[in-house]
């Protein structure tokens, strides 16, 4: 009888994407019993479980378990050598947001270990940490796949990379990258209707739990900015950060120096005039305002911020939080490639790591 073939998981992060993420996983290794997908590290920031001779650990279950734990996590240096020696091929999972782990990405993959995972800043970061993570990838063969870094489950990065090996010329990207910014805009300048005021608008996407606990780390175009600068630099564009290129704020520079974000949001009603002006001018030519972000690969030029769409372009009609993401091709033609769905939420967002999973053990 073949000797079936076995993949270990070790996990980082166990919060809202590490916890669906983990059913899912549950799901897959129940569902396929080849190759066998054994649990063999899971940790959060202060706490651990895993087994010196890399048994396998109960998924179902494990994150009230790893709750009760008293065991640390070992250093990241520790944890390289633990992961590098084990006896079979190791995936490790990154569900987190941190950089320190980003930055620590090049010395797991230079000995071996796969990664995957929706963490944005190893990749919009600086160029030096992508191209020490790709370089090491290469020499050691080891897997890197990020398609929720971007988009969450949309299939984004992938449908970018399949042009590009496919030998299609990638011209321009642009769409709706922020669920955040997509449910703000569709309430405040609906193709049909007038909307409600700006600030209110930005309170009640807060209240329903669509920003950031502060809304300025939504509204500051920074998150949408750090998506651009992963697909400019797969569409070869060295993109130095997500600070060397245009990116429109939308917070008031007298409301950046406030304490919190409840502070802010009192305060925002007074600067409502403001984006009621920009919306208003959008009407006057029969369109709608939009915060997008583009990348236009032959003048090599990345932007982020407003911009106004007829009410019957794709862009113009989403709904609630709905992603959109163009791709203007030369086999596509006038008619983008349209990339278009849910791009935020636990679930979606732990869809696009468990099919990158699915890549990587094959």
């Amino acid at each position: 009888m073949a000797t079936t073939k076995r993949f270990l998981v070790a996990i980082i992060g166990v919060g809202g994407v590490g916890k669906c993420f983990l059913q899912q996983l549950h799901a897959l290794a129940t569902r396929r019993s080849s190759p066998k997908l054994d649990l063999v590290y899971i940790s959060t920031s202060k706490k651990s479980i895993y087994n010196k001779d890399y048994s396998p650990i109960e998924i179902e279950g494990v994150a009230e378990v790893l709750a009760r734990s008293s065991q640390a996590p070992p250093p990241t240096d520790e944890l390289v050598d633990y992961l590098a020696a084990a006896p079979a091929p190791v995936v490790l999972v990154d569900n987190t947001s941190s950089q320190d782990i980003a930055d620590s990405y090049p010395l797991f993959l230079s000995r071996g270990v796969n990664i995957i995972t929706p963490n944005k800043k190893a990749f919009s970061g600086s160029y030096a940490l992508w191209d020490a993570i790709f370089s090491a990838a290469e020499t050691s063969g080891a897997k890197v796949f990020h398609e929720s870094s971007v988009g969450a489950g949309l299939p984004v990065i992938s449908t970018l990379k399949d042009l590009i090996e496919t030998g299609d010329k990638v011209n321009r990207i642009e769409g709706v990258f922020s669920g955040t910014m997509s449910f703000l805009f569709n309430s405040f300048a609906p193709t049909e209707g007038s909307g409600g005021k700006w600030s209110d608008e930005v309170r009640r996407a807060k209240e329903l739990g669509y920003t950031e606990p502060d809304p300025r780390d939504d509204l500051n175009g920074l998150d949408v900015a750090r998506k651009l600068t992963i697909l400019a630099r797969l569409a070869g564009l060295p993109v130095a950060s997500p600070t060397s290129f245009p990116v429109q704020s939308l917070i008031p520079k007298e409301l950046e120096s406030c304490a919190s974000g409840e502070e802010f949001l009192d305060k925002l009603p007074q600067f409502d005039k403001q984006m009621e002006q920009t919306k208003n001018e959008a009407e006057a030519e029969g369109k709608v305002v939009r915060f997008v972000g583009s990348i236009d690969i032959p003048s090599k030029t990345v932007k982020v911020g407003l911009e106004k769409f007829d009410r019957g372009h794709p862009i113009a009609s989403l709904k609630g939080s709905d992603n959109i993401i163009s791709f203007y091709t030369d086999r596509y033609g006038s008619n983008p490639l349209i990339v278009q769905g849910a791009g935020a939420g636990g679930e979606v967002t732990a869809m696009g790591v468990t099919s990158d999973l699915l890549k990587t053990i094959v």
